[in-house]
């Protein structure tokens, strides 16, 4: 996808969003995930290969439950520097909202190959369909996979815990989300707004 789609989407002139550049990180690859208020709150998934941010939009969020299989849709490449990004999302802007950092930090397959790079390692299985990783974040830890769906859309996988050490019942990215978040406020006042235009 490189960036071509991601700048095509987005008017520069009008949303704080980071140019499409590609950067790498100097030692581990890095991952992020973004509490995303647009039309519907998710949460995008991405991952650092070849520069950019591969991305996954997560509907639920992701899940420290091993029963629980979050789909997420596989959307455009993003630019190294978006890991960083939080802030509001113009109206009449692609994904008008408001976005921020719910959890980052490093990613590692969880197969490693002598022969092969982590990063070329991940670019294999993420072409095979089935990726298998460690996340070193700060809520999200431990081994997860994306698996894509078959004989479905092109771009709709599967988000999975591995059951680990680092496995919990019952989990809810809802409920791991900061008091003080301006997502969680933006959505009450989007919900007021709302209300006050029902009751006029």
């Amino acid at each position: 996808m490189a960036l071509k789609d991601y700048n095509e989407k987005r008017k520069f002139n009008e949303t704080s969003e980071p140019k499409g550049k590609t950067k790498k990180s100097k030692d581990q690859l890095i991952f992020v995930i973004q509490r995303h208020a647009a039309s519907h709150l998710h949460y995008d998934f991405r991952l650092e290969m070849e520069g950019v941010l591969k991305s996954w939009a997560v509907p639920k969020g992701p899940s420290l439950d091993p029963k629980d299989k979050r789909l997420a849709m596989m959307v455009e490449d993003h630019p190294y520097d978006y890991k960083d990004f939080e802030g509001n999302i113009p109206e009449g802007n692609y994904g008008a909202g408001q976005v921020e950092v719910w959890d980052s930090g490093t990613y590692e397959p969880l197969e490693k190959d002598s022969k092969l790079s982590d990063e070329k390692e991940l670019l294999k299985e993420l072409h095979a369909g089935s990726l298998k990783f460690i996340l070193h974040g700060k809520k999200l830890k431990g081994e997860f996979a994306l698996v894509k769906m078959k004989n479905t859309e092109g771009n709709s996988w599967l988000l999975i815990k591995h059951k680990d050490d680092f496995a919990e019942a019952g989990y809810n990215a809802e409920d791991n989300t900061s008091p003080k978040s301006l997502v969680t406020k933006f959505l009450e006042e989007k919900k007021s707004l709302k209300n006050n235009k029902k009751k006029s």
